[in-house]
């Protein structure tokens, strides 16, 4: 039987680098957005402004590309048909750019009852402002974002392009790094709106001067769209080849990818479905929901983003290029890959557990963000990660998937994972939405009381998640002869990591250097490092295979 060829050893490692840069400015951004509006109406804004125009990225973006696009354009390219992978892409991209126009400009012209569905408890406000009992009609400021953002959507459906012909070149780092432009765009905005502000000292932080920062930095995230896309032309003009612009579906491989297309866009479909529940629910909770799900979803998805992407869009490329012959070492190669993911996902879970309270106030803690939304935002992201490993996980066992050519079961079982998250959010976000914030802590540091609502959700997001990845396994079991998830080897990682929890947590508890970011990097550090020696002192499998990616990574010329 053939063996399946060889993930090249820097591709995780090129991808994760790109994730972790254009994460760190990520970061960076929502430390941005903390410093000029905390936990309140003008974060709610800046959050839901995002939810409507990210549906139509995330339906036609990264993973439908690399679902739909990626398979189909790689395997011309290993079977030699690279005339004709650049056509079936010049039409892909053709389709790509008259299908995202068009829904753009209706997302401009139809701002205000997208934010009507998306965000309705917003409505109310303009009756509160009138009343005096607030100063900020959310929903109203929520529409001129909606109107700047949206455009930015269909740009960013062309970089998802780009990096699918990119990822199908064995091209990690440049795709990955792209999102940088984007972010650092968006900081921009808002600091050049913030330094204007702080010229003139009467007007700082009134209502008036965070409504013109809150627009900077929407039409920072505009630019910052095309930025990311203009950065990966050149290298998709160097590696395409019969590149030609049409909207032909005739084009060989176009038709079957449109197949494809259908099955990954309702799978998708279903998680902006969930994403846009959940805003849905949390716009009825008290003032803060919204921003305090958005700081921790920021922390919940880097892992998710660094240690299951990294794995699981490196492999795709490879998986896709399988024949019949091959299933059995493709199992194989699934669960090693699934066991890297897990290796440092893991420890994330247990690390937010114990410190993350310290990681959300080193981050967060600046200008109007205080002592009771950083616990809010631990609380909330304590709950996400219960999810954590599964939603990782889920990653790579929907790639295998689609690169067995299924995508729909994917998304069958996407639509059950939304339906049950639902069921067990909406009686929990509304149970905790009677504690606060200052019950938990015993004492009360702000003006605005916090409720914990936003936690069911996170809830139920969790319990969703769980359920998803047991589906995909008992899928890819019928498929693939001898797969399983690796349980006894997880339940050896989550015991080495609770063991590296201890010396992180006397060095937390007993000795004060510096300032709460120093602290943090020091805790987070001793824990990391404690986790990656007693990993290595029981040779830890997992251990030696990123290990041998790093070193032959730096090794290679």
């Amino acid at each position: 039987m053939s063996e399946l060829p060889a993930q090249p050893a820097s591709s995780a490692i090129k991808v994760a680098i790109g994730i972790f840069a254009s994460r760190i400015v990520g970061l960076l951004r929502q430390r941005a957005v903390a410093h000029f509006f905390g936990i309140g109406a003008h974060a709610d804004v800046f959050q839901a402004a995002f939810r409507a125009p990210n549906l139509l990225q995330n339906l036609l973006g990264e993973g439908t590309i690399s679902a739909a696009f990626i398979p189909i354009y790689s395997q011309m390219l290993d079977e030699g048909r690279h005339e004709d992978a650049g056509r079936f892409a010049g039409a892909i991209f053709g389709l790509l750019i008259a299908t995202a126009a068009s829904l753009a400009l209706i997302g401009v012209l139809l701002a205000q009852p997208i934010v009507t569905v998306f965000a309705p408890g917003f409505l109310a406000d303009s009756g509160r402002v009138a009343e005096g009992a607030a100063e900020v009609d959310r929903f109203a400021l929520t529409v001129k974002a909606v109107r700047i953002i949206f455009p930015m959507t269909g740009i960013l459906v062309l970089s998802a392009w780009a990096l699918g012909v990119l990822n199908s070149h064995r091209k990690f780092l440049l795709p990955y790094l792209a999102p940088v432009a984007w972010n650092a765009a968006i900081i921009a905005g808002l600091f050049i709106a913030g330094s204007a502000a702080a010229s003139r000292p009467a007007e700082s932080l009134t209502t008036e001067t965070l409504t013109r920062i809150l627009l900077a930095g929407c039409w920072g995230a505009l630019v910052g769209g095309l930025l990311q896309f203009l950065v990966q032309v050149p290298g998709v003009w160097k590696v395409i080849k019969g590149f030609r612009l049409t909207l032909s579906t005739r084009v060989p491989g176009v038709r079957a990818s449109l197949r494809a297309f259908g099955p990954v866009v309702a799978g998708r479909g279903v998680y902006q479905l969930s994403a846009y529940l959940d805003q849905f629910l949390a716009s009825f909770l008290a003032v803060g929901a919204l921003s305090a799900i958005l700081y921790a979803q920021l922390l919940y998805l880097l892992p998710i983003s660094l240690f299951g992407m990294s794995v699981a869009a490196s492999e795709l490329p490879e998986l896709s290029r399988i024949r019949e012959q091959d299933i059995t070492p493709f199992a194989g190669r699934l669960e090693r890959s699934f066991r890297q993911i897990m290796f440092l996902t893991l420890p994330t879970l247990v690390g937010y557990l114990a410190f993350g309270l310290l990681v959300v106030g080193a981050l967060y803690r600046t200008g109007s963000f205080g002592l009771e939304n950083n616990w809010l935002v631990y609380i909330v992201l304590a709950a996400y990660s219960l999810g954590l490993p599964a939603t990782t996980g889920s990653r790579l066992l929907q790639n295998a998937s689609y690169a067995l050519r299924d995508t729909r079961t994917p998304a069958r079982i996407a639509a059950i994972r939304v339906a049950v998250s639902t069921v067990v959010s909406i009686p929990a976000m509304f149970l905790l939405d009677r504690v606060s914030v200052e019950a938990v802590i015993g004492r009360s540091t702000s003006e605005q009381t916090l409720f914990l609502g936003a936690a069911g959700l996170a809830v139920g997001s969790a319990v969703g998640a769980w359920l998803e990845l047991w589906r995909l396994r008992v899928s890819l079991r019928r498929r693939l002869s001898g797969f399983d998830l690796p349980w006894r080897a997880l339940a050896g990682m989550v015991g080495v990591a609770t063991a590296a929890v201890a010396p992180a947590a006397l060095l937390w508890w007993y000795v004060s250097v510096g300032g709460i970011i120093l602290q943090a990097l020091l805790v987070v550090g001793v824990y990391a490092l404690t986790y990656l020696g007693l990993a290595r002192l029981f040779r830890l499998d997992e251990m030696q295979m990123w290990l041998g990616q790093v070193l032959r990574r730096f090794r290679s010329p």
